[in-house]
Parts: structure tokens; C-alpha cells; sequence
């Protein structure tokens, strides 16, 4: 599947076109969330997800990734959402996560979740929301328990 994002860009979930290295790269040393994962761990992660890249059309350079989660059914969680340094401020996270919304919206699926600390405005644009009954949800902690209290 590769479909126009926005003019000269393209998006695709061809795994062949995954810069796997790049995105370690970007995720393990420039994100909030993944700050130090190995590269083991980012290609197990790959390797069982869904993955999104976003390339420069005329040179195929990717500029950036999108990972859901999900069983194809009933759930998918977004994640992993990264857009370059030199390409952000063009509209192209929230393409790619128009483009993620749409492609998942044809399996049925009851939601698409995803967490974030800063970029709820993007998310916004697309149509996510704060949790309807947060109070209902609740998360186990294997490794990092993640912050406790409000």
C-alpha cells in the first residue's frame, strides 16, 4: 500500500522501505519514550507490528515512521510516532497518522489508542480524545511502572 500523503511525500507500509537503522537511531536517541532501546528490542518490535513510513517521494528518503499495534480485528495502539528534525512543521505527523487512522479504519476495529506526554494537538487534528472512562483502563508495568499519582 503506498497512497499521497501530502504533495512530493509518500506513505507506505512496505517493510522493504523501512530505514530500520534510521529509526533506531531516531527513537533510541531522540525521542522521550525509547531513549536507549537496543537495537534487538526495536527489531523485535518491528518485526511484530505494523509499520508506516513516510518518504520524500522524488528521493525516497524517509522522513518519518508511525508503529500500531494491533490484532487487526478488535485494537491497535499507535506508537513510535517520529517525524524527522529537519521536516517537522509541515504537516507530515499529522498525514501520517490521517493516513494510519484510514488505512485501520477498513479492519473494524473498535479503537486505536495511543499515549502521549506532548503531542496532543496533532492527535487532536485527527479526531482522538481524551479516554471517555480513563477510570475504567488499567496498565501493568513490567519494567517501568511508569509515573503513579495524577
Amino acid at each position: 500500500m503506498t497512497a499521497r500523503a501530502l504533495d512530493g511525500y509518500e506513505i507506505s507500509t512496505d517493510p522493504d522501505r523501512l530505514d530500520s537503522g534510521l529509526v533506531h537511531d531516531w527513537l533510541a536517541n531522540d525521542s522521550y519514550w525509547a531513549l536507549g532501546r537496543t537495537r534487538a528490542h526495536h527489531d523485535r518490535a518491528v518485526a511484530g507490528s505494523l509499520n508506516f513510513g513516510l518518504y520524500e517521494a522524488a528521493s525516497g528518503r524517509q522522513v518519518a515512521y508511525a508503529r500500531v499495534v494491533t490484532d487487526h480485528a478488535t485494537f491497535a495502539w499507535l506508537c513510535d510516532v517520529y517525524v524527522s528534525p529537519d521536516d517537522r512543521g509541515k504537516g507530515l505527523g499529522t498525514a501520517l497518522v490521517e493516513e494510519v487512522a484510514e488505512h485501520l479504519a477498513s479492519h473494524g476495529l473498535a479503537r486505536l489508542t495511543l499515549a502521549t506526554k506532548d503531542a496532543h494537538g496533532v492527535y487532536e487534528k485527527v479526531g482522538f480524545r481524551p479516554l471517555v472512562a480513563p477510570e475504567q483502563w488499567m496498565t501493568l508495568g513490567l519494567l517501568d511502572p511508569g509515573p503513579v499519582g495524577p
